[in-house]
């Protein structure tokens, strides 16, 4: 299973739908082009505080999920902790993927 969220992950970075990175990631949820975002489980917990907080804020899926080698790894980045999902086609097959593994 977590095969496939990777590999849905990195067709949404090919794709143009992936932002990574904190100060990006938080750009585009304050811009509203954002429908789901992704904190890695060993990123700081003020880290996943302030994204939680944000997401809330306006009403955008928020999930904590996998470990930053190996999502870094899926997308071809290093070292990424945040990932925001723009598609809503792409945010919801990764939603299901994510909610049943």
């Amino acid at each position: 299973m977590k095969n496939k969220i990777y590999s849905m992950l990195g067709l949404a970075q090919r794709s143009g739908n992936l932002m990574t990175g904190e100060d990006t990631c938080l750009m585009y949820i304050k811009k509203g082009k954002i429908n789901l975002v992704i904190v890695t489980n060993d990123s700081s917990e003020n880290t996943k505080k302030k994204f939680k907080d944000a997401c809330a804020y306006r009403n955008i899926k928020f999930l904590v999920y996998g470990e930053k080698e190996e999502l870094s790894h899926a997308i071809g980045k290093y070292n990424r902790a945040v990932y925001a999902v723009s598609d809503k086609g792409f945010s919801e097959k990764i939603c299901s993927l994510i909610e049943t593994n």
